[in-house]
């Protein structure tokens, strides 16, 4: 008896031991866990604060030190105002301003709704006729074309008289029609034709530019290389390869040997055409760089990206010299040119944005496209512009980015723009269908959806990028199927083999 109770003492003081060890041990164990969990805390927070800060938390910018007063050939837009921005901060168009992060919800942006059919009917009917006749000049070709086709039938009327007849009902068809211009007259231009089918990317072809001399082009790939090819010939004459991801865009700079490259990688390379490898490094983006774009005369190297922001780089010293902040969301294409507004943007936020480049800090924002705008394409010889995106192609009117006319019909994702010195537009699309467009009409006089080549699938029809050559006679088109097509103007074609498939139609309202 005295020796089980003498082992059951032994058990108790064991199991005792046993326990105090084990809570000891638990207590260590969550008190690791906890400073553990604080010091990834406290990493996260350094990271985000250091890192993520310009685009998690955006601050709301009070952008625009200096803007034009809206002209009157804009009074029918609607302008939208952030909480807190500067009053001359413009924005203009037909679509609230979409909210961003640390942006607050207002109830003019919370939720867009668009007018009814009847009340647009209406609240045109309403409309004094010279504000009438603003309207419909902004789907013509220019003013000056409205002014010289529109016939007398205003003028011909006092405004009470015109306004009389708008409301008398039975008469009123036949005075908005009297009343409407008819489309001048589009130029004639030869239609384009397959010329070359270019294979040896081994992925989708994303993006092209052509070199100073008209000697040479490059593309820029999803295999991760950039390939040089003979214009003339379509020989390879080089690949270049440094990417890990791929390749989205593409520049040749014309006053020095260099070529610039961005990527998925957040990468933006430099790369010295004498010795065919990487000299510079430009680092600051925190996710994939969608496009690149070199200013005309001056050294800076404009690149943007999927973290809303584009930025400004010294080419020489590789100093970040603006972070272009505003976007709120993925920024898809970047153009630069020598006149203010020197960088255009277009986002996947359905805006575009004209910059200061002096000050770093956003004009204009425009707000018409209802979709993403993902391709910029500017005039070479006019002070305007184009935008694509899967609701409209749209073209402005600098500085301030005057709404001019809508082309529309190309009904699907726009990728790509590109217009020549002639006026042809042309218009490339996710389902590999190819438009041209005149320019001042806006008249669509061909539509191309070339096959894809041979052991693709129909679904890798999609056109990325397109570019005409410096002497804007060929038209180099790269696609989804690995290849790259070139494209020119059918010689023998005359305006009587190819007559322009035009009728002096009365111009419909659109809306914008």
């Amino acid at each position: 008896m005295a020796e089980d109770v003498q082992k059951h003492s032994v058990h108790t003081l064991v199991f005792r031991s046993l326990k105090r060890t084990h809570d000891m041990f638990v207590s260590d164990h969550a008190k690791s866990i906890a400073l553990d969990d604080e010091s990834h805390k406290m990493k996260m927070g350094v990271k985000l604060k250091a890192d993520y800060s310009a685009v998690l938390h955006m601050p709301v910018l009070k952008e625009g030190d200096r803007v034009a007063q809206l002209p009157s050939s804009m009074l029918g837009h609607q302008s939208y105002t952030q909480p807190g921005d500067d009053p001359e901060y413009l924005i203009t168009g037909t679509h609230a301003y979409p909210s961003g992060p640390g942006v607050a919800l207002t109830a003019d942006t919370k939720l867009h709704r668009n007018p009814s059919e009847g009340g647009v009917h209406s609240m045109a009917l309403a409309l004094p006729p010279s504000q009438s006749r603003l309207d419909v000049s902004r789907t013509a070709a220019s003013v000056g074309d409205i002014h010289r086709h529109a016939g007398g039938a205003e003028r011909s009327h006092p405004p009470s008289t015109a306004v009389s007849l708008l409301e008398g009902g039975g008469t009123r068809n036949s005075t908005l029609a009297r009343k409407a211009p008819t489309m001048p007259k589009p130029q004639w231009h030869p239609p384009w034709k397959l010329f070359r089918v270019i294979s040896g990317h081994l992925g989708w072809v994303r993006s092209i530019a052509v070199e100073p001399g008209n000697q040479w082009f490059v593309t820029g790939s999803a295999d991760r290389t950039i390939k040089i090819w003979d214009l003339a010939s379509g020989k390879l004459k080089l690949s270049l390869t440094g990417h890990i991801s791929t390749v989205r865009g593409v520049a040749v700079s014309n006053r020095s040997p260099y070529l610039f490259s961005c990527g998925e990688d957040k990468q933006v390379k430099c790369w010295d055409l004498e010795y065919n490898k990487v000299i510079r490094h430009y680092h600051g983006h925190l996710s994939a760089v969608y496009d690149i774009d070199l200013h005309p005369t001056i050294d800076v190297l404009v690149t943007c990206s999927r973290d809303a922001t584009a930025r400004v780089w010294d080419i020489r010293s590789k100093a970040n010299v603006h972070t272009l902040t505003g976007h709120t969301n993925t920024v898809a294409t970047v153009r630069c040119q020598a006149a203010e507004p020197q960088i255009i943007t277009g986002s996947h936020d359905s805006t575009i944005r004209v910059w200061d480049l002096i000050a770093g800090k956003t004009r204009a924002t425009l707000t018409n496209h209802k979709k993403s705008v993902r391709t910029l394409a500017l005039h070479p010889r006019q002070y305007t512009f184009a935008s694509g995106s899967a609701d409209n192609i749209k073209q402005w009117m600098f500085p301030d980015g005057n709404f001019i006319q809508n082309l529309s019909g190309h009904n699907a994702i726009i990728n790509t723009l590109a217009v020549n010195s002639d006026g042809v537009l042309v218009s490339g699309a996710d389902n590999g269908t190819i438009h041209m467009w005149d320019w001042r009409t806006g008249y669509n006089f061909q539509r191309i959806h070339a096959a894809v080549q041979p052991g693709s699938l129909d679904s890798e029809s999609g056109i990325f990028a397109c570019k005409f050559d410096n002497s804007e006679s060929r038209l180099i088109c790269a696609e989804a199927d690995k290849t790259i097509k070139v494209y020119k103007e059918d010689d023998t074609a005359t305006e009587e083999s190819h007559p322009v498939n035009w009728k002096p139609e009365i111009l419909k309202r659109k809306r914008f």
